[in-house]
């Protein structure tokens, strides 16, 4: 590798990019998981604060570790996780079941595992062993966090009315899950029209 296919802090622009990346959506998990156990309740809510917890001590390693490449999360990246997840927290989350909310969350923390990986090769590449090793114990720590998450979610089948419940408590969380239900049902009126009929008769299905 020549000194031009790195940044000044040592780091391949595609690594500094995913690195910035990683604190945004770490932050993003962290805030949003914290606040979404809290509105599901037990038994949801024990994988989800685990899951908030382990990756707010995964910030704090990577706060320390990216210093020394001269590079900081915060404000800038992690402010800008922090209100990608105030915006889910206040708007995504209303329009969603139960269900659906805590299915969505797990892809949080696959997406975090999988940048994890990806960071590492990025780190490998450049033959930063140290960097990677870092990468690579968090996506292996992480994956317990991820099968508690996925757990929750598919256990929510056995509540079958909790399960469609409002995610978002209150009035406000009822009144999403009407709009979200009249979403569905126009869209079953339109699959069920005579052009929609007409439409799958003409793309074979």
């Amino acid at each position: 590798m020549t000194s031009t296919e790195v940044t000044d802090q040592g780091l391949f622009p595609a690594e500094h990019r995913a690195l910035r990346e990683l604190y945004a959506t770490a932050r993003h998990l962290e805030r949003h998981w914290s606040r979404l156990a809290g509105r599901l309740g037990a038994p949801a809510a024990v994988p989800l604060w685990a899951g908030a917890h382990a990756v707010g001590a995964l910030l704090a390693e990577l706060d320390t570790r990216a210093a020394t490449y001269r590079l900081h999360g915060f404000p800038a990246a992690v402010g800008a996780g922090g209100r990608l997840a105030d915006a889910r927290n206040a708007l995504g989350d209303l329009f969603l079941e139960r269900n659906q909310a805590l299915r969505l969350a797990v892809l949080d923390v696959q997406h975090i595992r999988i940048l994890l990986g990806y960071c590492a090769m990025l780190a490998e590449t450049r033959g930063d062993a140290a960097l990677a090793e870092f990468h690579r114990r968090w996506e292996t720590d992480l994956e317990e966090v991820e099968a508690g998450a996925r757990t929750a979610a598919i256990e929510q089948g056995r509540d079958p009315q909790g399960a469609i419940e409002p995610a978002q408590p209150g009035a406000l969380g009822r009144v999403g899950q009407r709009i979200g239900a009249a979403v569905g049902t126009a869209g079953e009126a339109i699959d069920a029209s005579a052009a929609a009929r007409a439409a799958r008769r003409l793309g074979g299905r």
